[in-house]
């Protein structure tokens, strides 16, 4: 049915109790807030912090990332079983990243290196347990690339599609970014030879998001006196931020395999003129 006639969600298909998760979905993906947030626990903006990362950080960072993403990836989803509905335990995520945190915190950038491989594989474990809560098998290679997906959410970038809603203009652009690079990727040689060329761009794409998030991480651990209990406190607002991010993507997904991909991405759409 043609999007514009979706403009009531009172008469679109989806039963009431459908139409309240993904209205709760869209509140989280929409509002991340993890700046402001950040932002208010260190009690300065992150610019500030920024200005006190060492010459040529950026790029370790953008590199330190990529690694972890990639590790993250191949650790953190094969190690769960993949019974389906099971709970996220997201407590116990948060509780390592916090940890994670506070020795990243104490060691300060230099830190970083060994903090966020670990608190990455944290959040991608319990981005994983999120997805089979919500009905999604760990076995299947798309629900790998929807877990790897969540890292890249919560911002935009300057190509993102204005005409879309923040969350779908990510998921617009991650789809446009693999399908480009399918064919150039196709004749490299693959370290991993399990990992198809579209996973190893994907990750490449969702580190260059994932990065900038992280480098504001690192700015808001900068200032100073914050010290091991403020990293411990940043890593519990970065983990809780992608939890509700996995939490609202796999919402959405889930709805998707019910009512149909152009469905739900209608009724989310109409539910911003609220």
């Amino acid at each position: 049915m043609d999007q514009q006639e979706w403009n009531d969600p009172m008469d679109m298909p989806m039963n009431a109790d459908d139409l309240r998760d993904l209205r709760t979905a869209r509140q989280l993906l929409e509002n991340p807030g993890l700046v402001a947030r950040m932002t208010n626990l260190v009690g300065a903006p992150i610019e500030k912090g920024l200005d006190m990362l060492p010459s040529g950080w950026h790029g370790r960072i953008m590199d330190i990332t990529r690694m972890a993403l990639s590790k993250a990836a191949d650790v953190a989803i094969s190690t769960l079983d993949d019974a389906p509905g099971r709970g996220g335990a997201e407590r116990w995520h948060q509780w390592g990243a916090a940890l994670s945190g506070g020795v990243g915190g104490f060691f300060g950038v230099a830190g970083l290196a060994v903090e966020l491989p670990i608190s990455t594989t944290l959040m991608m474990r319990s981005i994983a347990a999120i997805a089979r809560s919500e009905g999604e098998s760990l076995r299947d290679d798309d629900t790998r690339k929807a877990c790897l997906m969540v890292f890249a959410l919560g911002g935009k970038a300057g190509a993102d599609d204005a005409t879309e809603s923040g969350y779908y203009a990510v998921r617009v652009a991650l789809a446009r970014a693999v399908s480009q690079a399918a064919d150039y990727l196709g004749a490299q040689v693959v370290a991993d030879q399990a990992a198809a060329p579209a996973m190893v761009r994907l990750i490449t794409v969702v580190a260059d998001r994932f990065g900038i998030q992280v480098t504001e991480k690192v700015a808001a651990q900068a200032v100073p006196a914050l010290g091991a209990a403020g990293g411990a406190l940043i890593n519990t607002l970065f983990i809780d931020h992608f939890q509700d991010m996995a939490r609202g993507h796999f919402v959405v997904r889930r709805l998707e395999r019910k009512y149909g991909e152009e469905v739900v991405r209608a009724v989310y759409l109409a539910l911003g003129d609220e």
